[in-house]
Protein backbone atom coordinates (compact mmCIF):
# COMPACT_ATOMS: atom_id res chain seq x y z
CA UNK A 1 0.00 0.00 0.00
CA UNK A 2 2.83 2.46 0.84
CA UNK A 3 4.40 2.11 -2.62
CA UNK A 4 1.04 2.52 -4.37
CA UNK A 5 0.30 5.58 -2.25
CA UNK A 6 3.68 7.15 -3.08
CA UNK A 7 3.16 6.48 -6.79
CA UNK A 8 -0.30 8.01 -6.72
CA UNK A 9 0.85 11.10 -4.83
CA UNK A 10 3.75 11.64 -7.25
CA UNK A 11 1.16 12.45 -9.91
CA UNK A 12 -0.23 15.39 -7.95
CA UNK A 13 1.64 18.45 -9.24
CA UNK A 14 2.65 20.82 -6.45
CA UNK A 15 4.51 24.11 -6.20
CA UNK A 16 8.05 23.86 -4.84
CA UNK A 17 8.55 26.06 -1.80
CA UNK A 18 11.27 26.83 0.69
CA UNK A 19 9.82 27.02 4.21
CA UNK A 20 12.05 29.09 6.48
CA UNK A 21 12.33 30.16 10.09
CA UNK A 22 14.96 31.33 12.58
CA UNK A 23 16.71 29.60 15.43
CA UNK A 24 19.43 30.71 17.83
CA UNK A 25 22.30 29.73 15.52
CA UNK A 26 20.78 31.32 12.40
CA UNK A 27 18.27 30.56 9.68
CA UNK A 28 16.69 27.15 9.18
CA UNK A 29 14.62 25.84 6.32
CA UNK A 30 13.47 23.00 4.13
CA UNK A 31 12.03 22.29 0.70
CA UNK A 32 8.31 21.51 0.83
CA UNK A 33 5.50 20.78 -1.59
CA UNK A 34 2.77 20.13 0.98
CA UNK A 35 1.41 23.68 1.19
CA UNK A 36 -2.17 24.78 0.55
CA UNK A 37 -4.58 27.58 1.34
CA UNK A 38 -6.85 27.20 4.36
CA UNK A 39 -8.94 30.32 4.83
CA UNK A 40 -9.25 33.87 3.58
CA UNK A 41 -10.54 35.12 6.94
CA UNK A 42 -8.07 35.23 8.47
CA UNK A 43 -5.72 34.63 5.54
CA UNK A 44 -4.07 31.32 6.43
CA UNK A 45 -2.33 28.30 4.98
CA UNK A 46 -1.47 24.72 5.90
CA UNK A 47 2.11 23.45 5.70
CA UNK A 48 2.88 19.79 6.38
CA UNK A 49 6.41 19.17 7.72
CA UNK A 50 8.02 15.85 8.60
CA UNK A 51 8.82 15.75 12.32
CA UNK A 52 12.34 14.51 11.45
CA UNK A 53 13.07 17.55 9.27
CA UNK A 54 15.85 19.72 10.63
CA UNK A 55 13.69 22.86 10.62
CA UNK A 56 10.61 21.27 12.23
CA UNK A 57 11.49 22.02 15.85
CA UNK A 58 12.77 25.48 14.92
CA UNK A 59 9.37 26.37 13.43
CA UNK A 60 7.67 25.21 16.64
CA UNK A 61 10.13 27.11 18.87
CA UNK A 62 10.18 30.33 16.85
CA UNK A 63 6.44 30.35 16.17
CA UNK A 64 7.00 32.13 12.86
CA UNK A 65 7.84 30.94 9.36
CA UNK A 66 7.79 32.01 5.74
CA UNK A 67 6.78 30.08 2.64
CA UNK A 68 8.72 31.07 -0.48
CA UNK A 69 7.22 29.83 -3.78
CA UNK A 70 10.07 29.27 -6.24
CA UNK A 71 10.13 30.08 -9.93
CA UNK A 72 11.85 27.85 -12.51
CA UNK A 73 14.94 30.06 -12.47
CA UNK A 74 15.58 29.22 -8.78
CA UNK A 75 16.74 25.62 -9.13
CA UNK A 76 20.06 26.72 -7.59
CA UNK A 77 18.22 27.31 -4.32
CA UNK A 78 16.76 23.78 -4.42
CA UNK A 79 20.21 22.33 -5.16
CA UNK A 80 21.74 24.25 -2.26
CA UNK A 81 19.05 23.07 0.17
CA UNK A 82 19.57 19.48 -0.99
CA UNK A 83 23.36 19.58 -0.61
CA UNK A 84 23.96 21.78 2.44
CA UNK A 85 22.83 21.69 6.05
CA UNK A 86 21.81 24.40 8.52
CA UNK A 87 22.64 28.05 7.79
CA UNK A 88 24.84 27.03 4.81
CA UNK A 89 21.62 26.36 2.89
CA UNK A 90 21.07 30.11 2.71
CA UNK A 91 24.25 30.78 0.70
CA UNK A 92 22.24 30.52 -2.55
CA UNK A 93 19.78 33.29 -3.32
CA UNK A 94 19.35 36.77 -1.90
CA UNK A 95 17.67 36.62 1.51
CA UNK A 96 15.92 39.32 3.48
CA UNK A 97 13.08 39.45 6.04
CA UNK A 98 9.55 40.79 6.28
CA UNK A 99 7.24 41.18 9.30
CA UNK A 100 8.03 37.98 11.23
CA UNK A 101 11.80 37.97 10.78
CA UNK A 102 11.78 34.61 8.99
CA UNK A 103 14.15 34.55 5.98
CA UNK A 104 12.52 35.29 2.63
CA UNK A 105 13.92 35.11 -0.88
CA UNK A 106 13.98 38.60 -2.35
CA UNK A 107 13.06 37.26 -5.78
CA UNK A 108 10.64 34.46 -4.86
CA UNK A 109 7.51 34.36 -7.01
CA UNK A 110 5.38 34.62 -3.85
CA UNK A 111 6.24 34.92 -0.16
CA UNK A 112 3.76 34.21 2.63
CA UNK A 113 5.15 35.46 5.96
CA UNK A 114 3.33 33.66 8.77
CA UNK A 115 2.80 33.33 12.48
CA UNK A 116 2.22 29.76 13.63
CA UNK A 117 -1.47 29.63 14.55
CA UNK A 118 -1.84 25.96 15.42
CA UNK A 119 -0.01 22.67 15.16
CA UNK A 120 -1.82 19.39 14.57
CA UNK A 121 -0.67 15.78 14.60
CA UNK A 122 -0.32 14.29 11.12
CA UNK A 123 1.28 10.95 12.00
CA UNK A 124 4.88 11.31 10.71
CA UNK A 125 4.27 15.01 10.03
CA UNK A 126 3.06 18.09 11.83
CA UNK A 127 0.34 20.11 10.17
CA UNK A 128 1.19 23.75 10.74
CA UNK A 129 -1.51 26.39 10.35
CA UNK A 130 0.15 29.63 9.36
CA UNK A 131 -1.70 32.91 9.84
CA UNK A 132 -0.40 35.21 7.13
CA UNK A 133 1.10 38.47 8.40
CA UNK A 134 2.46 39.76 5.07
CA UNK A 135 2.35 38.74 1.41
CA UNK A 136 4.90 39.60 -1.26
CA UNK A 137 4.31 38.84 -4.94
CA UNK A 138 6.82 39.56 -7.69
CA UNK A 139 5.05 41.79 -10.15
CA UNK A 140 7.19 40.87 -13.14
CA UNK A 141 7.49 37.12 -12.91
CA UNK A 142 8.54 36.20 -16.44
CA UNK A 143 9.03 32.53 -15.74
CA UNK A 144 6.57 30.00 -14.45
CA UNK A 145 6.58 28.64 -10.93
CA UNK A 146 8.61 25.53 -10.19
CA UNK A 147 6.51 22.40 -9.81
CA UNK A 148 7.21 18.90 -8.50
CA UNK A 149 5.43 16.28 -10.60
CA UNK A 150 6.07 12.58 -11.31
CA UNK A 151 9.22 12.68 -9.13
CA UNK A 152 10.81 15.47 -11.16
CA UNK A 153 10.76 19.22 -11.65
CA UNK A 154 8.27 20.75 -14.06
CA UNK A 155 7.00 24.19 -14.95
CA UNK A 156 3.54 25.71 -14.96
CA UNK A 157 2.26 26.83 -18.33
CA UNK A 158 -0.93 28.67 -19.26
CA UNK A 159 -3.45 26.66 -21.28
CA UNK A 160 -6.08 27.79 -23.73
CA UNK A 161 -9.60 26.68 -22.89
Amino acid sequence: MTHAFQNAMSLFAAGVTVVTTMRDDGPAGLIATSVCSLSSDPPSIIVCVNRNASAHDAIVAHGKFAVNLLSVDQCDVVDRFRQAKGPERFEAGQWTTLTTGAPVLADAAVVLDCTLGKRHDGFTHSIFVGVIEQISCRRNVHSSCLLWHARGFARSMPLCV
